[in-house]
This record gives structure tokens, C-alpha cells and sequence, in this order.
């Protein structure tokens, strides 16, 4: 608890926040893999406004409140998929003692920690060796692991040759026009490579067209997410059945 007082993770917010959740799509099998939760005002201001407010001295306080808050909505909207939640490496004083509380909330509201998915962007500049130190306490722990953003940031490839995350998230730039991008393509199917020999999930963010769904179905992707499939949902949890519906009517 030492640790706790000193980054006064536990301190209340001066202000309160609520949760999106956009689902990650199985395309095999046709279902939801999980639902992201993305922070958003209680009436629905976007992250951007919410994250202003992060400073300094509120910073440990706001990243346990968002794993608590998405643990408890997903619960209370009967989430039977995996969980992925944000966390800012920046504001994790020591993994093991930060993850007391978020153990704590699944145990609460009875939603099974293994369910959970940590992902970090990797577009935050800060101490590879300080990330590889919570990632690893997290695998431990029982956790599945993340990188958003893949490819668009400091560590990149550093960072995978050190630890393997269970799933990879391609940037959305990458994604964005790769069905007739040549040079988008050459780099997708590397990573594609890759993430196959080390037995990591390839999952495509920002999907935005059906040209870029169709590029990416038939190149083996399994995992997507994106505007196209479907929408962070409000203080909701979307159906896989009007997804697959949706993709069936855009045919």
C-alpha cells in the first residue's frame, strides 16, 4: 500500500467519466472477440475532452479509474467477451501494486481477470525496459497483452523482439487505402509474417471501407475493428448477429 499513498492512485476524481465499448470481430467464426472500452464523458463527450483533464497529479488516479469504471459497466451490461482496456504505462507507479485494485474490481463485479485485455499504445514515448517490466507482470498475473498502434511509434519492432504480446494492433494508417497501396501491402504482409512465426494475433484497427475489409479478409486477417463493422457504443454493448447482418447487406 506503500506504493499507493506515494502516487495517490486512490484519490477521488474532480471529475467523472462513463464508457464506450467498440467490439473487436472474429470474422472466422463470426462472433465478438471483445469490446474496447474507451473512456467518454457521462454525456457522452468524446476522449478527447476527457483527457485534457489528465494532469500530473491526477494522472495514477485517472488510469485505475478507467480500468475500474470499464470492469464495472462490462459487467453490469452482461459483457461475455473479452475486455480490453487502455492503460498509460506513464501512470503505472509499480505493475504489481497497481494491479491490486484492478483485481480487486473483477473479483467485485465478478468478471473474470483472464477475460482482460491490457493494451498500450505504442506511440507514448517512454522506457521500453519500464513497458517489458509491465507487460511481463501482467502475463503473470494472467492477463492477455496488447500493442495499439502498432507500427506508428518509438519502440516498434525493439519492443516485440523482447516480448510477444498476445495480440498485435496494426495501425489505422496502415489499414487506411491498403487494398490498392502497394507499399501498404509489402508492409502488411510482413507483419503478417511476423506475428504468424512468433504465434501473435493480427488484428486490423481503423477498418473503414469494404475494399479494406475485403483486402484483409482475403489475406488472412481473422481480428478487425473499425467504423465500418461498427461504432463505439455508448454505455452499450454491440450484437455480433446486426454486425454480420450489416456486412451481409453491404455485399
Amino acid at each position: 500500500m506503500d506504493n499507493c499513498r506515494r502516487c495517490q492512485c486512490d484519490k477521488p476524481l474532480d471529475f467523472e467519466i462513463a464508457m464506450a465499448f467498440q467490439p473487436i470481430v472474429d470474422i472466422q467464426s463470426r462472433s465478438v472477440f471483445a469490446h474496447e472500452a474507451l473512456v467518454r464523458g457521462t454525456k457522452g463527450e468524446g476522449a478527447g475532452q476527457i483527457l485534457a483533464l489528465v494532469t500530473e497529479q491526477n494522472r495514477y488516479s485517472f488510469d485505475q479509474t478507467c480500468r475500474i469504471t470499464a470492469i464495472r459497466i462490462a459487467a453490469e451490461l452482461g459483457c461475455q467477451t473479452r475486455l480490453s482496456i487502455n492503460f498509460l504505462p506513464n501512470a503505472v507507479y509499480e505493475p504489481q501494486a497497481c494491479l491490486r485494485e484492478t483485481l480487486s474490481a473483477a473479483r467485485q463485479y465478478d468478471f473474470p481477470h483472464e477475460r482482460i485485455i491490457f493494451e498500450v499504445t505504442e506511440d507514448e514515448r517512454v522506457d521500453v525496459k519500464k513497458i517489458l517490466d509491465i507487460f511481463r507482470t501482467y502475463k503473470n498475473q494472467g492477463f492477455m497483452t496488447a500493442i495499439d498502434d502498432f507500427g506508428e511509434g518509438y519502440s516498434g519492432l525493439n519492443l516485440l523482439a523482447n516480448f510477444q504480446p498476445d495480440i498485435i494492433k496494426l495501425d489505422m494508417m496502415l489499414i487506411r487505402g491498403i487494398d490498392n497501396d502497394p507499399a501498404k501491402q509489402a508492409i502488411f504482409s510482413g507483419m503478417a509474417l511476423i506475428a504468424k512465426q512468433l504465434n501473435i494475433k493480427l488484428l486490423a484497427e481503423g477498418v473503414e471501407s469494404r475494399p479494406e475489409f475485403d483486402f484483409l479478409r482475403a489475406h488472412g486477417v481473422r481480428y478487425m475493428q473499425g467504423y465500418y463493422l461498427c461504432k463505439p457504443q455508448f454505455m452499450a454493448l454491440a450484437d455480433a448477429e446486426q454486425i454480420f447482418k450489416h456486412l451481409e447487406d453491404e455485399i
